[in-house]
């Protein structure tokens, strides 16, 4: 295959990444570092951000903690709030978030745990319930959403979320 043509398809793909630019430029312009912590998007989270151009200005790491074990060790978040109210919670999506901050030593955070599907939900937790959770200087703001679709639109629509509620509260912080 001849490379120009290579080239051509590929520019033909490439999806716009507005969000995860606006998002980026928001963190360097406020001198702000990230952080993320995933489970059920499973790194999808951290990748779209890393599309940005400038991300390794402000971004420090990521954790990807699908045991409750790995939010334990990784996040911080604490043995009862799983036994209490289990890895799919807003009280551990909160632990997660200030946890993975901590442990980055970032300014902010985002987190997702949920139930991607196609099985593992119930009928108080059903598949396609996600909550996110973004701690920014201090302050921790955690949604519920329950999406609908399969497992990879679950998590492409937690993702999406999820940056939204992080562009937000940046903006809420002055830009």
């Amino acid at each position: 295959m001849d490379k120009n043509t290579h080239s051509e398809k590929n520019r033909e793909f490439q999806p716009e990444y507005a969000l995860e630019e606006r998002i980026i430029k928001k963190l360097e312009k406020m001198g702000l570092s990230a952080t993320t912590v995933e489970s059920c998007t499973g790194g999808l989270l951290a990748g779209r951000l890393l599309n940005a151009p400038g991300a390794s200005s402000v971004y420090k790491e990521g954790y990807i903690t699908y045991s409750n074990e790995a939010k334990e060790k990784l996040a911080y978040v604490s043995h009862d709030t799983l036994k209490a109210y289990g890895a799919v919670s807003a009280q551990t999506a909160q632990e997660m978030a200030v946890g993975a901050a901590k442990a980055a030593g970032a300014d902010a955070a985002l987190a997702t745990t949920g139930i991607a599907g196609p099985g593992g939900g119930t009928a108080q937790k059903p598949v396609g319930l996600v909550y996110i959770g973004c701690y920014l200087n201090g302050k921790t703001t955690v949604e519920e959403h329950v999406f609908a679709g399969e497992r990879a639109v679950v998590r492409s629509q937690s993702v999406e979320t999820a940056l939204r509620l992080l562009e937000r509260m940046l903006s809420e912080e002055g830009l």
